[in-house]
């Protein structure tokens, strides 16, 4: 697809989609009492659906890659388009128009993981994974946190000891989203205790069907099991499977969680693919409380919010496709979004009151429950809120650093983990 005209692109990119997807519905709008009712922050499915629906994204993604739509801004070494940013806008803004399946099983691994690889990874590496990420050959996952070390990540201790070309990773990692579908993962992993925390870490490409690794599912306080913990035992991973230099992984971290950050930020989400704003506003009409003016202007003020974080989120992400770092725009990204997050759930319980915790099978009530129960866990995921406050503070504000650090002295010295007895 080298030298297309955008005009030319979008026409190509029309017609493909044509051919293989059907259009949506454009007139139809969002009816109060119709379609599903279903509000969460994770999508919680049987084991038997979500393989189902991992199989259909995978296929509609092998659809796009082999027609060139796959990887619109990636390089032609590896199965992409080498376009620019302003070709895959417009290919994402047609697509939107038609019912594809959802492309969820994918945030982590090419919206995170992927990334990474492409500017990490050895040579061997990229031109083993990069096309199959892309193409759907292979789902990735992210492993980092850990039950010692969540948004304190530099205080992991799973290990992986050198052995020859190979190393050996043993240790466990916690919330891991989609572990239970993916094929690989990225793992940052301790491989020198005597250098300080931040220092010591390498990351690494782990294969998930492996001997010596287990997955286990995480049961949520809204009953699903959208996570998981995952145990390497003595697991092994070959040298051009690392990602950067060895005790460089800090660097690699960094790259994850910026674009983990900005996904998380963005929000979205839940309501059955309806916008989450739109719903709330019905919600008010239909209970009607559209002329009460206490609830129209806290409603003003969550839309308010919410279009102030579009606007941060798109100046960041405007960064990242420049090709310049991420800073701390995806911190302030990641908290704006939990916050927004959070003032949403205030105000349906407050609309609802005691129909959000009784289910009497009224549409539109008891389903924000699961929206309720499963925003808190935005807060620590990709770092928590305390976190982004922190780094908020440091690199914008320019205050003095969290004295409770300590980047300086052997990792083997600290009191952290289980290594606090």
């Amino acid at each position: 697809m080298a030298e297309i005209t955008l005009e030319q692109f979008e026409a190509d990119a029309r017609s493909f989609l044509e051919a293989n997807a059907p259009r949506k519905d454009s007139e139809k709008k969002f009816v109060w009492g119709e379609g599903p009712d279903k509000v969460a922050v994770f999508e919680e499915k049987d084991r038997e659906t979500e393989l189902a629906d991992v199989a259909r994204a995978c296929e509609w993604r092998r659809t796009k890659f082999d027609a060139g739509f796959g990887w619109i801004t990636g390089p032609a070494q590896y199965g992409g388009a080498g376009l620019t940013n302003a070709h895959e806008r417009a290919y994402l803004r047609l697509e939107a128009q038609y019912d594809i399946p959802s492309q969820s099983p994918f945030t982590i691994g090419l919206g995170m993981v992927a990334p990474t690889i492409l500017a990490h990874a050895s040579d061997a590496a990229k031109d083993l994974y990069l096309t199959k990420m892309y193409r759907a050959d292979l789902v990735g996952c992210q492993l980092f946190s850990e039950p010692g070390a969540g948004s304190d990540l530099a205080s992991l201790q799973t290990k992986a000891e050198r052995d020859g070309d190979e190393w050996v990773l043993t240790g466990q990692k916690v919330w891991t989203t989609g572990a239970q579908f993916s094929d690989i993962g990225e793992v940052i992993a301790r491989t020198d205790v005597d250098q300080p925390k931040h220092k010591g870490l390498t990351g690494f490409i782990v294969d998930m069907h492996a001997p010596g690794v287990e997955v286990r599912p995480l049961r949520q306080m809204t009953g699903g099991a959208s996570f998981n913990e995952v145990f390497f035992n003595e697991v092994r991973i070959r040298d051009d499977h690392r990602l950067g230099d060895v005790n460089n992984g800090w660097n690699v971290a960094l790259t994850t969680l910026m674009n983990e950050r900005a996904a998380i930020g963005a929000g979205g989400g839940g309501g059955g693919g309806i916008n989450m704003y739109t719903r709330v506003i019905e919600m008010v009409r239909h209970f009607g409380l559209d002329t009460d003016p206490l609830i129209r202007n806290e409603l003003a003020n969550l839309l308010i919010h919410q279009k102030v974080a579009g606007y941060n989120n798109q100046r960041a992400m405007d960064k990242i496709k420049a090709g310049q770092l991420p800073g701390p725009e995806m911190s302030i990204a990641k908290l704006a979004g939990t916050l927004n997050s959070l003032r949403l759930c205030d105000f349906v319980s407050k609309v609802l009151g005691p129909k959000l915790i009784a289910d009497n099978g009224e549409w539109g009530t008891y389903a924000w429950s699961a929206l309720v129960l499963g925003t808190p866990g935005g807060r620590i995921a990709g770092g928590s809120d305390e976190v982004m406050r922190n780094i908020v503070g440091e690199r914008v504000l320019g205050l003095p650093k969290d004295l409770g650090i300590d980047s300086k002295s052997p990792f083997k010295d600290l009191k952290v983990g289980t290594q606090k007895d």
